[in-house]
């Protein structure tokens, strides 16, 4: 059995088929006319800019928004400056268009591939599958070899290209294997919309074309030439699957509520208006956490108060009266803004991220608060400050919003009345101090996937040790528990934010931890409501103590297996 980061849950048998991504052969040719090689780029930008648009809207008929925003994404690097500038220039300087797109993409790529985070290396995979995209177009050369699968398949590369991988016919992909990738790659983004299992980062493929393989997405497992018995049991494992998957989408619209009568509230994380929709949906209660640096990322310039505004508002109307909880900016570590210079660092998961890069732009943290107060306006509002370590940043954080809050009325402007105050539970600190931090907030939300690396001291992103990154920890449900008590004594809400809430087989966990409120991807809700219907308060209470004092995450998966 070879093992990867678990990247999409599910369970597929089937013969391999490798795709190999290799470099598309033209011609170098001399004597060359620039004005016309310009002309050659311009062409090909305008067919490359059309095929984007039809692959953003069939993958978002296909899997939905998420999927979908990696194409427009990919349309704004084709249309910025900075990815054509270079190659116009180069084309200038006597290069074929061909040429020049390839030095000049690959250039750009390995400037944000050297950046050694896991964002950046995710725009490199944007920049070079533009890049190919182009190069392809002028050199006349016919697509990918994946869009033309007659026959379903597991698909396994050293990594996939999302225009690649949207090109698969219906039903011709049984699973995704990578070599490399991590469970935010693109791969493992496209796989979960697909609802197709994926396994990402398991180093060498070492595999031969048409070899059987069973691919376990939530376990992270790859069986190759596997017997007669594991093939029987995997493919039953499959149908079971499928069939409860069914189950709870059918029924995803009622409420999440125990055998005993005990309610736990299912809500979405989002980052646009179309996640809103979308999460809708799949019976989101509301939304425990929107992302508001999808309105920044990829972006020349900061968005305006009245940008954001507009864009809040918008999300707001889904949910007419859920609740929604909108994170301040959160970028650092992972995340970084073209429009803001963040200087590199040593250890950027460390460094200035979070509330701490929002006390440094304060005109940015203005604009953001002002536009969540207005388009509030006539509803509850709850504002999330991000990466919170201490009282005397929730404290200067409450008094800023307060001065706005203040500013607004001085100008007679409509703005929420109903407004709740939470941080991010992300830094052990602050779950070691929520006793005393309680005091200063309406309610906390735990980030399990940064409180996860940071009390294990593992990075999450490092394909090399992302597998002990596990949110199951002892440890980490110590640090939930140490967090909701204190919560309830003072009559407060604790939310759970991170992977683990969209994750069925931890729900009786954070049930019995008395978690109030889980907040997941949209496609997640139905298995979580589900599991949560399946479970007496009472009981997983008792589950919950006995996981505390195993000795790790395999103990605490045995014992949530056996129960």
């Amino acid at each position: 059995m070879i093992t990867g980061v678990p990247a999409s849950a599910g369970v597929a048998v089937g013969p391999l088929h490798i795709h190999v991504i290799g470099d598309t052969l033209y011609e170098e040719r001399s004597n060359l006319d620039a004005a016309e090689e310009l002309r050659r780029l311009d062409d090909a930008v305008v067919a490359v800019d059309t095929r984007l648009t039809e692959l953003e809207e069939s993958t978002r008929t296909r899997a939905g928004d998420d999927a979908a925003e990696i194409f427009g994404v990919h349309k704004l690097f084709l249309a910025d400056p900075s990815f054509s500038d270079p190659i116009r220039s180069l084309i200038e300087q006597g290069r074929t268009a061909e040429s020049a797109v390839f030095e000049g993409s690959e250039a750009l790529a390995s400037e944000f591939e050297d950046i050694g985070d896991d964002y950046f290396s995710q725009r490199a995979v944007d920049i070079r599958d533009i890049g190919g995209q182009l190069i392809r177009t002028l050199a006349g050369v016919g697509g990918s070899d994946l869009g033309t699968l007659s026959t379903p398949v597991v698909i396994a590369a050293d990594d996939l290209t999302p225009s690649d991988t949207a090109t698969i016919p219906d039903g011709m992909v049984l699973a995704f294997v990578t070599a490399v990738g991590s469970a935010t790659s693109h791969t493992a983004i496209l796989a979960r919309a697909m609802g197709v299992p994926a396994v990402v980062g398991i180093g060498d493929l070492g595999f031969e074309e048409g070899t059987t393989v069973i691919v376990d997405g939530a376990a992270g497992s790859v069986i190759p030439d596997p017997n007669e018995d594991q093939i029987a049991e995997a493919i039953l494992r499959g149908e079971n699957a499928k069939a409860i998957a069914d189950e709870a989408l059918a029924s995803a619209a009622e409420p999440a509520v125990t055998l005993d009568g005990h309610g736990v509230e299912v809500v979405a994380n989002i980052g646009t208006a179309a996640d809103a929709r979308r999460a809708v949906e799949f019976g989101a209660e509301g939304v425990g956490l929107l992302r508001t640096e999808f309105l920044f990322l990829d972006q020349p310039a900061l968005p305006d108060e009245l940008e954001q505004m507009a864009e809040y508002a918008e999300i707001f109307s889904h949910f007419p009266n859920q609740p929604v909880v909108v994170r301040t900016l959160d970028v650092g570590g992972d995340k970084h803004l073209p429009s803001i210079d963040l200087e590199e660092e040593l250890n950027p998961f460390l460094g200035k991220r979070g509330i701490r890069l929002t006390f440094a732009e304060d005109s940015l943290f203005r604009d953001q608060v002002r536009a969540i107060l207005r388009a509030g306006a006539g509803r509850a509002v709850q504002i999330m400050f991000p990466m919170v370590g201490s009282v005397d940043e929730v404290r200067r954080a409450r008094a800023r919003v307060d001065e706005l809050t203040a500013e607004l009325d001085s100008e007679w402007t409509p703005r929420a009345t109903d407004i709740e105050i939470g941080v991010m539970i992300e830094v052990p600190s602050a779950a070691v101090m929520a006793d005393v931090l309680v005091d200063h907030v309406d309610f906390f939300s735990i980030g399990t996937n940064d409180l996860t690396q940071y009390t294990l001291a593992v990075d999450r992103t490092n394909p090399a040790v992302a597998h002990m990154a596990d949110a199951l920890h002892p440890a980490v449900l110590r640090l939930i528990r140490a967090v909701v008590e204190p919560a309830h004594v003072a009559g407060k809400w604790v939310g759970v934010c991170g992977e683990l809430a969209g994750d069925p087989v931890a729900a009786p966990i954070l049930v019995g931890l008395g978690v109030d409120e889980l907040s997941m991807s949209a496609p997640s809700i139905p298995l979580v409501k589900q599991a949560i219907r399946a479970i007496s308060r009472s009981a997983v209470r008792d589950l919950a103590m006995r996981a505390l004092d195993l000795d790790g995450p395999a103990e605490v998966r045995e014992l949530l297996s056996t129960r």
